[in-house]
């Protein structure tokens, strides 16, 4: 009886394809890619949010200089709602990706203040489809905050794979030991992510990368920005650890869906002006967040954000590529089916496997896996569960090799 031994390759982490760009919010066309939201602010902010028309006549957007501006008014004594201020939600709405933003200035470390960047679901009432905060902070923070927020049943852990600290575990708006509204939330470590000290250090660049296995949050200081992302082919498998990590016990393809792009700069509200009266700086200058805002309009300045370019990349559909991770499993040639067992708890994936066969067919256990005869040559392409049976079937010698999928 003849056996052959080959080697399985198995994926031991997730490999992405290539990126290919499918979204550039340029300049000269990101006003026609956004909505302006004019109404009332959902985080109960002291701001009155303005349409197209007046953010541009009020000098509070332009796209001057091949830059977005969006910012707020620093003019004169607020009154109403709040302080004139932008938020704008993306048309398009993405589910996976890559999206990378370079800033050249954010909002800065100011009191009353709450800008973000940040997806949210259209498809859905919030938390249900998700909320994704990937720049966000209020007051004088300086360091950036990125959270995410769900409904029950989505949680991350830290298991060494990102440079951030993580503050809370739990997703889920109403985590019973959580803040109301807190979700996962993971602190950078470095204050040139956020605010003044992003704006000292001439701005950078924010890549988040999203798939079924999570969300991965980078951040490149304007002198670090890596050449594929300025070379538009962006490649995250070189970029090292991400600042943040969202990944654990969450069905991350159920629980985010279908999200919008965001840019808000709102003031007070529920967390700015929950937390004004404790930070130093703030409450010694201001006996409340909103009559800080109210009265001190010069105070926000520096309140804007300059974008100087806005992308977003998708996988083109080349097939995952495997780590170095592998299993030996011999095969014996009479035999009908074998099981070939995974090494990981997580589904696992399978390239290249070459077997010398004189039967008619062979079954192999598999998560995921690409399997080619020799001496009689067949190409298939399969995706299965884990511990799945498939059947990949020899096709003749000098034949077209067959797909199946």
């Amino acid at each position: 009886m003849f056996s052959s031994l080959f080697t399985l390759p198995l994926m031991a982490t997730t490999a992405l394809a290539a990126y290919s760009m499918v979204d550039d919010y340029e300049p000269d066309n990101f006003a026609d890619k956004f909505n302006f939201f004019s109404g009332n602010d959902p985080t109960n902010g002291y701001v009155n949010y303005v349409d197209y028309n007046t953010a541009q006549s009020s000098g509070l957007y332009n796209d001057n200089n091949n830059q977005v501006y969006i910012g707020v008014d620093h003019n004169n004594t607020a009154t109403g709602r709040g302080r004139d201020s932008v938020r704008i939600e993306s048309k398009a709405s993405y589910q996976h990706g890559l999206i990378i933003v370079d800033l050249a200035h954010m909002p800065g470390s100011v009191c009353g203040t709450w800008p973000a960047f940040w997806l949210l679901s259209t498809s859905a009432q919030w938390p249900n489809g998700g909320e994704v905060d990937i720049i966000e902070g209020v007051n004088t923070q300086n360091y950036n905050i990125m959270a995410a927020h769900t409904d029950a049943g989505c949680s991350i852990s830290n298991t060494g794979g990102m440079s951030g600290e993580l503050l809370t575990p739990n997703c889920d708006v109403n985590a019973p030991d959580q803040g109301t509204n807190q979700g996962c939330a993971i602190q950078a470590s470095r204050t040139d992510s956020y605010g003044d000290g992003f704006n000292a250090v001439g701005g950078g660049v924010y890549a988040t990368e999203w798939t079924s296995d999570g969300f991965s949050i980078w951040f490149f200081a304007r002198s670090a920005v890596p050449s594929d992302i300025i070379s538009g082919n962006p490649d995250p498998t070189g970029w090292g650890l991400p600042m943040a990590r969202f990944a654990g016990a969450c069905d991350w393809d159920e629980k985010v869906v279908n999200q919008q792009i965001m840019f808000d700069i709102t003031f007070c509200g529920d967390w700015a002006g929950n937390t004004f009266s404790t930070d130093p700086t703030c409450s010694s200058i201001g006996s409340t967040c909103q009559a800080f805002v109210q009265d001190n309009p010069s105070a926000f300045m520096e309140t804007y954000w300059s974008i100087n370019s806005l992308k977003v990349y998708q996988q083109n559909g080349q097939a995952p590529v495997p780590t170095s991770s592998s299993v030996s499993v011999s095969i014996p040639a009479t035999t009908t089916s074998t099981s070939v067992p995974a090494t990981s708890a997580s589904p696992s994936s399978l390239t290249s496997v070459t077997v010398p066969t004189t039967s008619a067919s062979t079954t192999v256990s598999v998560s995921t896996a690409t399997i080619s005869t020799a001496s009689e040559t067949t190409t298939i392409a399969i995706t299965t569960p884990a511990a799945s049976t498939i059947t990949s079937t020899t096709t003749p010698a000098n034949t077209t090799p067959s797909a199946v999928s």
